[in-house]
């Protein structure tokens, strides 16, 4: 494919307009070059549209990395189309590259033929020497099988917001609204509703910074509109989705409205304990904004201090919260075995991120499962729920709370990085489709005993301090059943650790039977949790097309599982289950369910691609299926 400059004429013919189906797009450069609040502009203004989207966001751990260099470089991966879609795809087929930096690093990701967008002011001599470029790869023959377009988006930019007076170093922020207006241009989108967004969010604050945005997307919405540098416009039309009212929504945001929700349900204020730590800060800066709602949110000193303040409010009678990563978890573990011990309904939020240690914490991961299963000292069980999809986390938010209430029982929420930051199109629910949370305090002082369990959930009732003739205590040592006074009698001890793991099992009476997509026995099942449930059902559904005899099934309950799981995995000859970690519910499913599974483990920071789990099935399956699905 030839390459194509900023030195084209006015236009003479109005360009053509394609219908396509969908489009993966990749906006790379400097973190401080507004990546990400380009493709979320984009998003939204996708969103709105009426198209599908799914997003990837990516971006350094470094508060401000080294500007130009590869550790440096951000990006927003984009899927919009006119049809359901459940990932933000494997390889993009437009590539916008704000600096060499983004170039390089993102380059082989792009489909052969695609298109690059540059911005040819950043590729300088210097910023090649910072991203380890020998030579410009404009001119030495790397880019000759891509559309490149090369535009001096910086010196553009410049021009355009010249009649604001703000300055050189202002106006280089511009330049990622000037580049959104040509996307804009490209995917016949009006910038107007860019232009809204921009005025929403700067207006008040930043009221200069408002107008500069506003007119480097319309320059750039221009540029492409007046010139004969594009000779093509897409249009992806809107997807057929069921009706109801969306909004975008990313995994955090979800998470925060379904905790409120449940709250709201329970008729039970919520609180939430939290120390900051990425990637689940999100979610306390959600809760805080929502103080109408009756939310309290205590930013703690540390992990510690953070989980202690939830246990409290759980004592205290709230919906009780704390949200952290994998090494807040390792700092709480102590005082979540205390939950355990007091059986209290506490929530853990564990949103996942590449470890060990501080390891990759703007990355995605699932490896912390079995730290969630095991990872305190002593028998400790606890509830582990997992969303499945950035929508997901609202309605698992629930199912959490839910489950803590109804069984007094705490509750681990496992998301991760991807589901948190990434967005999809949500349908907001009927308050009436939302079922209540039945909340009982114990009030009756004449059958009142701290550790008398239920028989139907062996919960144990839950008295609210402070009512008469109901004081007792609570703590760490290890409690008499019925009673609940300190007891160190070994029979009692091995009495109440039997039934704090009966608890956890009673659980799986609430639990629904796990569904399966596709044929209900044969020869593979594909077994997922968490966030890969997008891209196994692709790659799923891409073999059933050609004829391939595979189902797939997602756990979004893992402890206790389905309780028709064991009948589901053994009525398929094998179980292949794709994790972003070494195999860790591959050793669960092993170990309870003696079953031969396989794992497919990718632990890189990244999701899996749709191709990467469609090589594998075609791998376990028969040789003859897979010389018949080639043939089709």
């Amino acid at each position: 494919m030839g390459t194509q400059t900023s030195g084209e004429q006015s236009r003479t013919t109005p360009p053509k307009i394609h219908d396509v189906d969908n489009v993966i797009i990749r906006f790379a450069g400097d973190s401080g070059d507004g990546i990400q609040v380009t493709g979320a502009m984009f998003t939204h203004n996708s969103a709105i549209t009426g198209n599908d989207i799914s997003t990837l966001p990516d971006f350094p751990a470094e508060i401000r990395a080294p500007a130009g260099t590869l550790p440096g470089v951000s990006s927003f991966q984009l899927n919009f189309s006119s049809y359901d879609i459940h990932t933000p795809g494997d390889r993009p087929e437009v590539l916008v590259s704000m600096n060499p930096a983004g170039l390089k690093v993102h380059i082989n990701d792009l489909i052969d033929g695609g298109t690059i967008l540059l911005n040819e002011d950043a590729f300088t001599k210097l910023n090649f020497k910072k991203a380890d470029i020998a030579e410009d790869p404009r001119t030495d023959g790397s880019l000759s099988n891509y559309n490149v377009i090369s535009i001096p988006i910086t010196k553009l930019t410049h021009e355009a917001v010249a009649p604001t007076e703000i300055g050189k170093k202002k106006a280089d922020l511009c330049k990622n609204m000037f580049t959104l207006g040509i996307i804009c241009w490209l995917y016949n989108r009006s910038p107007e509703d860019v232009k809204k967004r921009i005025q929403k969010t700067f207006a008040k604050k930043k009221p200069e910074m408002a107008e500069a945005n506003c007119l480097a997307v319309q320059a750039g919405y221009n540029y492409a509109d007046t010139l004969e540098l594009f000779t093509s416009r897409y249009r992806v039309k809107k997807a057929e989705l069921p009706p109801g009212r969306y909004r975008r929504i990313t995994g955090n945001t979800a998470a925060a409205l379904g905790f409120v929700a449940a709250s709201k349900l329970a008729k039970l204020p919520l609180f939430y304990g939290s120390y900051p730590i990425t990637p689940a800060s999100d979610i306390l800066h959600e809760l805080a904004r929502m103080r109408n709602f009756g939310v309290k949110t205590f930013q703690a000193e540390d992990e510690i201090a953070a989980m202690g303040t939830t246990i409290g409010a759980a004592f205290a009678g709230a919906l009780a919260l704390t949200g952290t990563s994998g090494p807040g978890v390792a700092l709480k573990g102590e005082a979540i075995g205390l939950a355990v011990m007091m059986e209290l309904p506490v929530i853990i939020a564990n949103v996942q991120r590449g470890g060990p240690s501080t390891g990759l914490p703007t990355k995605t991961e699932q490896a912390d499962l079995l730290q969630a299963m095991y990872g305190r000292n002593g028998e400790c069980p606890a509830v582990v729920v997992a969303p499945q999809s950035p929508g997901d986390c609202f309605d698992m938010a629930i199912e959490a709370a839910r489950i803590a209430l109804k069984y007094m029982v705490p509750v681990f929420y496992l998301s991760d990085g991807y589901l948190a930051n990434g967005s999809e199109p949500w349908c907001l629910p009927k308050e009436e489709d939302l079922k209540p949370i039945d909340v009982k305090f114990h009030t009756d002082v004449d059958t009142y005993k701290p550790y008398l369990h239920d028989p139907e959930t062996l919960s144990r009732p839950w008295a609210i301090p402070g009512t008469p003739g109901l004081e007792h205590r609570l703590g760490g040592i290890e409690k008499d059943d019925i009673t609940g006074n300190v007891s160190y009698d070994p029979e009692n001890h091995e009495h109440m650790v039997k039934l704090r793991a009966e608890k956890i099992e009673k659980v799986a009476q609430d639990v629904p039977d796990l569904k399966v997509l596709g044929p209900s026995e044969g020869e593979l099942l594909v077994l997922g949790w968490g966030s890969t449930a997008g891209a196994i059902r692709s790659a799923v559904e891409r073999i059933q097309a050609r004829g391939g005899s595979v189902a797939c099934a997602h756990l979004r309950h893992i402890n206790p599982f389905p309780r028709n799981l064991e009948k589901v995995l053994k009525r398929y000859e094998k179980v292949l289950i794709p994790e972003m970690n070494c195999g860790q519910l591959l050793q669960l499913i092993r170990a309870k369910y003696l079953v031969p599974a396989v794992g497919l483990n990718k632990i890189q920071g990244q999701p899996f691609k749709i191709s990467e789990i469609e090589a594998k099935i075609e791998e376990q399956i028969s040789p003859q299926a897979s010389s018949e699905m080639a043939n089709v």
